[in-house]
């Protein structure tokens, strides 16, 4: 008999019955939630680190432990071990603002971020783990007619690579992102925007832990709280890491260690065409959803985004000098703030919860470096300005194919570091959402 035309006591007695169906499964759920009997299953090993293996990647970020599951996938290197100074996912995988995009103008990066970005489209069920990525839409602001001059320059390039780009003005903006402030009176209008509709962000632990999982699926020794201190070398050949749990021998070694690059190379002699420098960013409280979109705006050096959890992400420029402290200053996060206002006034009446600063590895030409050096077996993955995270995928696709052949890939051979010897730079000044910061 159909609920609608039971009668009042029928009624009352599904109720009832949902009711404690309903109060029975939550208490059922506390109990093992307190139950020192049924601990939580672990979702990768904690090994020991062995005496050897064929490969060790220094780093246990996000390009680390998706170079180590590639290699053990598809070049099948088992006998890897990834080693990170504190938890996996603790450095600058967790200090950046999880923006994924392929808006990029110069062929080599524009190729490289879209490949990138199709191995993100299917990340969640290539690795059955829920990286949360959300293709949301990416806005880039422009507010001036030579800022849309350069950002449809960009735009047609994109399109040119076979990357999708949209430009839109502002009656349309304004139906797309209703929260944003649009008004003439501002003191930047803004007059339009170019949008890539399939980037976005994802969740930047769950990455991490994705990817963690699945290498150690292959049998890759994930060892934490084990820094690298140096990488040893003999007659030009890599022999493997000292780190503070001893030596550990490797035929080949990768550096993936983001801001600490340059440090870690300096140990075998290796002078890196490398700055480190912070980007800061913040959240505010949490908050209804309001904005299910990414805008950026390079005349203001600010993006701003919403939160699964409701928090308004913000971030904006580098500090503007040299560190490896992890801290921003006061006076940047004013900025971005005062910048992000402007775009949405209504954040003025938030309160901020937390901010961050991660440590970014400027190349002098703004694209990455992926490729061997001139010690044999010592490979490198950094140098990504601001182009870190959104690069997982590939990265780590193209550091595993150079490591396991002892080759570049296609997709990186323009990324080798011998182009800062013989010329050949990717000088990618449109590409980040500040395209005059570099």
């Amino acid at each position: 008999m159909a609920v609608g035309r039971m009668n009042r006591t029928d009624k009352n007695k599904v109720c009832s019955s949902v009711t404690r169906s309903a109060k029975y499964s939550m208490w059922r759920l506390l109990r093992q939630a307190r139950s020192p009997s049924v601990p939580w299953p672990a979702v990768w090993r904690f090994p020991e680190p062995k005496a050897h293996y064929d490969v060790v990647v220094i780093g246990g970020g996000g390009h680390g432990l998706a170079t180590a599951y590639y290699l053990a996938r598809d070049h099948g290197l088992r006998n890897v071990a990834v080693v990170e100074k504190g938890w996996i996912g603790g450095g600058n995988s967790g200090r950046n603002t999880t923006i994924v995009r392929s808006t990029y103008l110069v062929d080599a990066n524009a190729q490289f971020y879209e490949f990138s970005l199709r191995l993100w489209e299917t990340l969640s069920a290539e690795l059955n783990f829920n990286v949360m990525f959300s293709q949301r839409g990416l806005y880039n602001l422009f507010h001036s007619a030579r800022e849309r001059e350069i950002l449809t320059r960009r735009q047609n390039a994109m399109r040119l690579n076979g990357i999708d780009g949209e430009l839109i003005d502002r009656d349309q903006l304004k139906f797309e992102v209703p929260e944003l402030n649009i008004a003439p009176s501002a003191r930047l209008p803004v007059l339009g925007a170019v949008v890539q509709r399939r980037g976005g962000v994802a969740r930047h632990d769950a990455v991490v832990w994705g990817y963690a999982r699945a290498a150690d699926g292959y049998g890759v020794d994930i060892i934490q709280n084990c820094e690298a201190t140096a990488v040893r070398c003999q007659a030009g050949c890599v022999r493997g890491v000292e780190t503070t749990r001893g030596f550990i021998a490797a035929d080949k070694v990768g550096l993936a260690v983001a801001g600490n690059t340059s440090a870690l190379a300096a140990t075998v002699g290796l002078k890196l065409p490398i700055e480190t420098h912070l980007l800061q960013a913040c959240v505010t409280e949490p908050v209804k959803p309001f904005l299910n979109r990414v805008v950026t705006s390079a005349t203001l050096h600010v993006y701003v985004s919403q939160t699964d959890k409701g928090e308004v992400l913000i971030g904006g420029d580098l500090d503007g000098y040299n560190s490896y402290s992890q801290r921003g200053s006061f006076r940047t996060i004013e900025k971005n703030l005062a910048h992000a206002i402007e775009l949405f006034p209504q954040l003025s009446r938030l309160r901020l919860m937390r901010h961050w600063a991660g440590t970014m590895d400027m190349t002098m030409d703004g694209s990455p470096i992926i490729g061997n050096t001139e010690v044999t077996g010592l490979y490198i993955n950094g140098g990504w300005c601001y182009g870190g995270f959104k690069a997982i995928p590939g990265g780590g696709f193209c550091f595993a194919h150079t490591i396991a052949r002892d080759e570049p890939h296609l997709l990186n051979t323009p990324f080798r570091l011998s182009r800062f010897c013989s010329g050949p730079l990717i000088n990618e000044r449109g590409a980040p959402p500040m395209p005059n910061a570099h």
